[in-house]
């Protein structure tokens, strides 16, 4: 994405699929001050950012919601934000995913048919969508899955990367996961801590998790769990610079064990203190703690 330099503000763009919290998300910018319209056809993205910029709204604050009602979205919408881009307006896209099983219960939940559904099956109109979006959520700056999310904890999400102090450069979010719960749909990038011993295999250490002292200690002293943060800091430090250059926002590093309790809690944890000094806008989070 270009630089912001024609005194237009920068805005936020949120999609994603039907059912996965745009409402929710595009609520929790309403609170935090964000000027934001819903339902906006891409066709009209170009001029909510005229006239954002006419009333001199602030740059960072603006935001559209958008959401699939035909075949010509994409082509719509990626021809919005090369407009924009063009025009040296700085667009970031927050792309909101879920399990198409999540999906089937929220809208079976509120007993509503998919918007693209038709005459056809739920799932079928899951998967149209699913088809459509593909380029968008490959494109997008920020994906945030929502399948394990109640509408507290998205807002909580929304909140924690655009409620705080405007910081320049990327936002990090390292999650820890285990591996035997899937990988989260999410992660741009995906590391794998099953080399370093596993501490449930430690009788006193099993009850415990990656956020206890002593798991800690066991797993950091293990051979090559220095090396790998050491090794893994420079190399990500790289793919940061490089997700700066290219105009990237955000970025989402998932830590991965056998369970998700131990290892890749405690290794998430020392990758977010380690990037934290080097100056990244970080936040740590664990996806299955608690969840055995």
């Amino acid at each position: 994405m270009s630089d912001n330099k024609s005194g237009e503000p920068g805005f936020v763009i949120v999609t994603g699929m039907s059912g996965a919290g745009r409402s929710t998300a595009a609520k929790a910018l309403e609170d935090l001050g964000w000027f934001v319209i819903d339902n906006l056809p891409p066709g009209l993205l170009f001029s909510l950012a005229e006239e954002a910029g006419r009333v001199k709204l602030a740059a960072d604050h603006v935001a559209a919601v958008v959401d699939v009602r035909s075949l010509a979205f994409t082509t719509d919408l990626n021809a919005a934000i090369e407009e924009l881009d063009g025009r040296g307006v700085e667009v970031r896209v927050v792309f909101l995913e879920a399990s198409d099983d999540e999906l089937v219960r929220r809208f079976e939940n509120v007993r509503r048919p998919h918007p693209l559904q038709a005459e056809n099956r739920l799932v079928d109109g899951i998967d149209r969508e699913r088809g459509i979006l593909r380029e968008v959520r490959a494109n997008a700056d920020l994906v945030i899955d929502t399948s394990k999310l109640n509408v507290h904890e998205l807002r909580k999400k929304i909140v924690s990367f655009f409620g705080g102090e405007d910081r320049p450069g990327l936002k990090v979010n390292v999650v820890s996961f285990g591996y035997k719960y899937g990988l989260p749909v999410d992660a741009d990038l995906v590391v794998d801590c099953r080399f370093l011993p596993n501490p449930h295999w430690v009788p006193e250490l099993r009850p415990m998790n990656g956020l206890d002292v002593p798991v800690r200690e066991y797993v950091l002293s293990q051979p090559g769990a220095k090396e790998f943060l050491d090794g893994y800091e420079e190399v990500f430090g790289v793919v940061a610079a490089g997700y700066t250059r290219e105009g990237k926002g955000y970025a989402t590093l998932a830590v991965g064990c056998t369970g998700g309790k131990h290892r890749s809690v405690a290794m998430a944890e020392q990758l977010g203190a380690r990037l934290r000094e080097r100056g990244m806008d970080v936040q740590v989070s664990h996806r299955d703690v608690g969840r055995e």
